[in-house]
Order: structure tokens, then C-alpha cells, then sequence
């Protein structure tokens, strides 16, 4: 098990967490962590995802997955935002306001992402604790 020092966030759960960590989801060494990591990456993904029971039955493959899906949503929006002035130009969007959204979307998209990394992380076994 690695255990390394981050800059932490700490708090009600007893441990100690890296910046960036899902509030939904509990420290690593809480009981119901895994539990709880498992609904919030399944709250994040795709609803049919609830129909299978192997992401339930292996949390890893989960993270692992939903770490590809949020990439795959980035690329998505970056490529919106990239296409956004041109494909809209003959349409009465007000542009500056799509291209506000998409800017947002992208902000929402990389916070997830480095969500989903540390909740990755932690699933592998990484621990964090705190720096003085």
C-alpha cells in the first residue's frame, strides 16, 4: 500500500484526503467508502450502467471506466467549443453564451476527472495523510 504526503483536506472524516476529493465520498479507510465511491461513480456514469452488477462487483473496473467516460465527455466538449462558432453562425444562438456553457462544462469536466482519478487511486490502494 502506498501512502504519500498531499496537501490535505481534512475534517469530519477522520483521515485525510487530497484536495480535489469528492465530498460525497468518505476517506479511504471508512467503512462505508467503497460503498459510497461505487454510488457516486455510478451517479456519474451512464444510467445503464446500474443494469450490469459487474461495476458494482468490481469497484476498480468501475473507476476505471468511468475515468474513460469523463475523458471521452471532455474531448466531447472541447470539440463543441472548437466547432461552436462555426457550426452555429447561421443559427440565433447567442454564441458568447454557448461558448460560456461549454467553458463551464470543460471547468465541471476536469474537476470530475481529478475526482475520479484520486477515487481511482484510493481503490488501488493509495493512501494520503497529511503534511505539517
Amino acid at each position: 500500500m502506498l501512502t504519500e504526503s498531499w496537501s490535505t483536506v481534512s475534517g469530519q472524516r477522520g483521515s485525510s484526503v487530497p484536495v480535489g476529493w469528492p465530498l460525497e465520498v468518505p476517506a479511504p479507510d471508512h467503512p462505508e467508502f467503497v460503498v459510497r465511491a461505487v454510488a457516486w461513480m455510478l451517479d456519474l456514469g451512464a444510467p445503464e450502467w446500474r443494469m450490469s452488477p459487474v461495476w458494482r462487483d468490481y469497484p476498480l473496473a468501475l473507476a476505471h471506466r468511468l475515468r474513460h467516460e469523463i475523458e471521452g465527455r471532455r474531448e466531447g466538449a472541447r470539440s463543441a467549443y472548437a466547432t461552436a462558432r462555426a457550426s452555429l453562425a447561421e443559427d440565433s444562438a447567442d454564441i458568447a453564451r454557448v461558448l460560456e456553457a461549454l467553458e463551464a462544462e470543460g471547468a465541471q469536466l476536469a474537476a470530475r476527472a481529478r475526482e475520479a482519478d484520486l477515487i481511482h487511486e484510493a481503490l488501488s490502494g493509495r493512501r494520503w495523510r497529511e503534511r505539517l
